[in-house]
């Protein structure tokens, strides 16, 4: 299955994969993008209306494959998250995927969202949280690709989520348990596929608003505020075609 942050750019880049595999098999389900806001991007706590995908028909009118039917397990708070919520929010959206998953006898799943929910949902899928915040323990490269092997099912009940602005379900994800029984990492942001190699990775920086001051702070990412840029290893240029 493809699931997607509803964002444009997440459904853009994933589109290509799913063309490519669609005539691979004759499911009409794994012809579609399913776009799930429960992977959809993080603005921390900032004080103010947090921007929102557009709406399915709109993606639909755009991405011929984007499922305009699919409805997404759970959707971030307008107002802001805390980082907690953020990797819980994200934990309880994967618990819901693989569960969905596992009723349609599928055996891969791809995902396509952004840095800071990616390294969330490296955390929440090996139950690994690290006590520093900003530990560099998953590499969110653009158009990097991360792997994970599941261990075993998990059978764990998770009540419901009741709707906006509501308590996001305790998945009990953490101290090594890992949501949906638990995953391996086999490969985290290769990049080895791309002619420019790694590029404009990041990694949390501990803040959770807008606070910081440029000036101040040089290395923070200016596209979010909320996070450092890593510098990842790049190829080297090779000979000009023109």
């Amino acid at each position: 299955r493809f699931y997607s942050s509803p964002f444009y750019r997440c459904i853009q880049t994933i589109s290509p994969s799913v063309d490519a595999l669609a005539p691979s098999t004759t499911d009409p389900e794994t012809h579609k993008i399913r776009g799930e806001n429960g992977v959809g991007e993080w603005y921390g706590l900032a004080r103010f209306d947090h921007p929102s995908p557009a709406e399915p028909a709109l993606l639909g009118s755009l991405f011929p494959r984007f499922d305009e039917e699919y409805r997404p397990v759970i959707k971030p708070s307008v107002n802001g998250e805390s980082i907690k919520e953020l990797h819980d929010r994200t934990a309880y959206a994967l618990h819901r995927i693989i569960e969905q998953s596992d009723r349609e006898g599928v055996k891969a799943i791809v995902i396509c969202t952004h840095a800071a929910t990616l390294i969330a949902i490296g955390r929440a899928l090996t139950g690994r949280m690290p006590e520093d915040i900003a530990e560099e323990d998953f590499r969110p490269f653009t158009c990097g690709l991360s792997t994970f092997v599941r261990k075993g099912k998990g059978g764990e009940s998770v009540k419901e989520w009741e709707g906006p602005e509501t308590e996001v379900p305790d998945v009990k994800w953490r101290d090594g348990k890992g949501v949906g029984g638990g995953w391996e990492l086999k490969g985290s942001g290769d990049c080895s596929f791309l002619s420019g190699g790694e590029e404009r990775g990041w990694r949390f920086s501990g803040d959770e608003s807008f606070d910081a001051v440029t000036g101040n702070a040089p290395s923070l990412d200016a596209g979010s505020g909320l996070g450092v840029v890593v510098e990842g290893k790049k190829k080297a240029s090779g000979p000009s075609m023109l």
